[in-house]
């Protein structure tokens, strides 16, 4: 590659797999901009990475997290996804029972609900915004759910993820752009101040009040740590499964057989969002700095080196999955690496994976297919997370 990959490019953010196949194929790492991380793009090397947390600090994300034009700390640096053990033990044991089958189960009826509410309301036959009309609707009213917060603030929440998540990659001189971010941070930190004090005052049965009473070896969450991870949760729980479901309805919609075959056989969704989620993965990458000098993708690393696993280029690396390009619907096996690896992976896949069941059950039993409009897609600009804002479909009646 003659010339230095830039993640923001519009042409890369319309499809950045030729790209990540132009980065397999160099015979060493390569840096990549905005940033100038060195780029991980095989599949055995990002494995690697995850696999030896020691080496591979995921304190990588957070200088990037907190630009000297953001003027204050950022909660989300203070998340579980940004700190090594002992800490990151500490902090995933104090939250993990939240994400557990109990939890799920408890959960389930509601999702389906909610499903089946936006489901019955998706405007057919005519192009419509899907991300408003449905991706969005479901999660953001689960995180509702789960952090017992303002239905009415739903609307905000796609704002919220959307700039948080945009903070490493806006350029130093956007400073209208800037001005914007740092308001969201202090609106969302206002808010969930507001929050933690009333379930403080009186408890509830939702996520906020039980991280409030956890406590391991008579220790509990500190403020900054609560703040920390309710960021994690709206950020991330929100944007993993829009992308998912609007990266799901973009493949029914351009494969109408792989949507004929799903909708006749339910029994074939959770393998076709496990082939979403390798194809299109939402995450599509993760920050890591070096502890000490290595040896990566026949490059030697010092000690500090910031690094940038790209797990879309990961999740169609040849090496290990044959005409990667291809979404295959036959294609076996559960498709971790789009939640991580190792101490690091994703507690909430296990929800994402049933909002998306739940969702798309409603969906195909709502509508008889799926068209693309011909207005354009508008993709999401965070170099972390890869999925349209705006998607324009038309949702064909039965």
């Amino acid at each position: 590659m003659t010339v230095r990959l830039n993640l923001l490019a519009p042409e890369f953010r319309a499809n950045p797999y030729p790209f990540f196949a132009e980065l397999r194929r160099q015979p060493t790492l390569s840096q990549v901009d905005p940033l100038g991380f060195w780029a991980v793009s095989r599949y055995a090397d990002v494995l690697h990475v995850l696999k030896n947390p020691q080496l591979f600090s995921s304190t990588g994300h957070r200088a990037p997290s907190e630009p000297e034009w953001l003027g204050r700390h950022n909660p989300f640096a203070d998340s579980m996804v940004m700190v090594d053990p002992p800490q990151h033990t500490r902090l995933r044991a104090l939250v993990n029972r939240a994400f557990g089958p109990s939890a799920l189960s408890r959960l389930e009826p509601r999702i389906h609900a909610y499903a089946q509410q936006a489901a019955a309301e998706l405007p057919l036959g005519r192009p419509v915004d899907f991300v408003e009309s449905f991706s969005l609707r479901v999660p953001a009213a689960v995180i509702g759910e789960l952090l017992g917060l303002d239905a009415s603030l739903r609307s905000r929440f796609m704002r919220w993820a959307e700039h948080v998540n945009n903070t490493s990659a806006t350029p130093p001189d956007a400073h209208e752009r800037h001005a914007q971010i740092r308001a969201t941070y202090a609106e969302m930190e206002q808010y969930l101040k507001e929050v933690i004090a009333e379930r403080r005052r009186s408890p509830r049965e939702d996520m906020v009040s039980e991280l409030l009473a956890a406590r391991l070896e008579g220790e509990a969450l500190t403020d900054a740590e609560l703040m920390g991870f309710l960021f994690l949760l709206l950020i991330a729980g929100l944007e993993t499964t829009i992308y998912l479901l609007s990266h799901a309805a973009m493949v029914l919609a351009d494969h109408p057989e792989v949507f004929a075959r799903v909708r006749a056989d339910r029994s074939l969704l959770p393998r076709f969002i496990e082939e979403v989620l390798r194809y299109e993965p939402v995450a599509q990458t993760l920050l890591r700095l070096t502890t000490a000098e290595t040896e990566l993708g026949g490059v030697r690393l010092p000690a500090g080196s910031h690094i940038m696993l790209l797990l879309g280029s990961a999740c169609r690396d040849e090496a290990q999955f044959p005409n990667g390009d291809r979404f295959d619907l036959d294609r076996e096996g559960p498709q971790n690496m789009p939640f991580g690896h190792g101490i690091h992976f994703c507690l909430g896949a296990p929800l994402a994976r049933m909002e998306a069941r739940l969702a798309l059950n409603a969906l195909l039993d709502r509508c008889g297919g799926l068209v693309r409009d011909a207005a354009p897609v508008k993709w999401h600009e965070s170099i972390i997370a890869r999925g349209p804002t705006v998607l324009p479909l038309i949702v064909l009646p039965r």
